[in-house]
């Protein structure tokens, strides 16, 4: 498996320092964080995507993935959600990267109803994706926090460029162990986003293998299933400004990761 980390927990981090921390630090690739607040969004020229794909480059590390924003089922219009997707399609194939992340955000809808506004606007910008040769990945969060709440849009959906990121802490907080999120998800899983909390209620982020999150089990689960994808550490400092700094936990995490593939082979 190949080892990534995600800057969507962190302050906004030049493009070059965040190329360099993935290298010194034995990181494969980076989740980039794409907002208007960010360097990297959908707003940027030809010329400054094609300047963020050479500073990858020159280093060997990949963009794994567009993080965007989209609630693909929340209530309303979905001409806004629908643009918004297809802007960051748009934005990945420019920068190479495989993957568009996007939310549930159902709120409190019934869950009958916010899957078949997620199945409808992921099944629509289907096609783009198929085309530009991205996938969207729908993140187990928020109203769909298990693998099987994921996977019951995912079903409506049916289309190979549509698939899951497996959030190991959303699924673990929604009651379900890996070994039942890994089945269900196994078919349209992308890549697995790990961490690590205090505990069920305090979800103040820790550095890797000092929470409460089955990250071995999690590991273990995948190796036997023969997958062989990508796990990113998120590492959410932004909202929690008290707790240390990426930089410092970059190479421990890694080795943490790196122990756990090494003890699941």
């Amino acid at each position: 498996m190949k080892l990534a980390f995600s800057t969507l927990g962190v302050p906004a981090l030049p493009i070059e320092q965040v190329v360099r921390l993935a290298a010194e630090h034995g990181f494969h690739g980076v989740e980039i964080r794409a907002n208007a607040e960010e360097p990297v969004h959908t707003g940027l020229s030809a010329a400054e995507r094609s300047a963020v794909v050479a500073e990858f480059e020159k280093s060997g590390v990949e963009i794994l993935t567009v993080a965007a924003y989209a609630k693909v089922a929340a209530p309303g219009d979905d001409e806004p959600v629908l643009t918004d997707l297809r802007a960051n399609l748009a934005l990945a194939a420019d920068l190479g990267a495989p993957f568009v992340r996007v939310f549930p955000g159902g709120g409190e809808l019934p869950a009958a109803e916010a899957d078949l506004y997620a199945a409808r606007r992921l099944a629509a910008v289907a096609p783009d994706a198929a085309r530009l040769g991205v996938k969207v990945l729908l993140e187990t969060h928020d109203s769909h926090p298990t693998g099987a709440d994921a996977a019951r849009i995912l079903g409506l959906v049916g289309h190979g460029s549509v698939g899951a990121i497996w959030d190991v802490m959303h699924t673990w907080r929604g009651g379900e162990q890996p070994s039942e999120t890994y089945p269900v998800l196994a078919p349209h899983l992308g890549y697995v986003q790990v961490k690590d909390i205090a505990s069920t209620e305090d979800t103040t982020p820790m550095p890797l293998g000092e929470g409460v999150l089955p990250l071995a089990e999690t590991v273990e689960v995948l190796s036997r299933g023969d997958w062989d994808g990508w796990l990113c550490w998120e590492y959410e400092k932004r909202w929690y400004p008290q707790v240390a700094e990426l930089p410092e936990l970059l190479s421990p995490a890694r080795q943490h990761l790196s122990r756990l593939l090494a003890n699941s082979a």
